[in-house]
């Protein structure tokens, strides 16, 4: 798959996933602010416990990444996409993470 094809696609699923976000959770929060009431209905059955579970734990592992490769690679700056894949999720934060660090990585290899 060619760099800026790849580029693009993650680019593409990282704000999907933000506009979706925007517009299905931002208005009821809005309208009732209760942020631990809205990050505990995830939990409301066991599906959808599931699944908040697994993006919880996707979380983690790009945690552990990001830290790992600002170690070992020197990558910078995936701190902001760990804030991202809190609000507004994993998709936004792994997303503009995988970008970062191909830019990052590109621009370190010799031409």
């Amino acid at each position: 798959m060619p760099d800026s094809l790849f580029r693009g696609l993650v680019l593409a699923v990282a704000v999907l996933f933000a506009g979706v976000f925007a517009v299905v959770v931002v208005p009821p929060l809005l309208v009732q602010p209760d942020v631990m009431a809205a990050a505990l209905a995830g939990f409301v059955n066991p599906f959808a416990a599931g699944y908040a579970t697994d993006a919880i734990l996707c979380w983690l592992l790009l945690a552990i990444w990001v830290i790992h490769e600002r170690r070992t690679l020197g990558v910078r700056h995936g701190w902001m996409c760990l804030v991202l894949g809190i609000v507004p999720g994993v998709a936004t934060g792994f997303g503009l993470y995988l970008l970062m660090r191909s830019v990052q990585m590109r621009d370190r290899s010799p031409a």
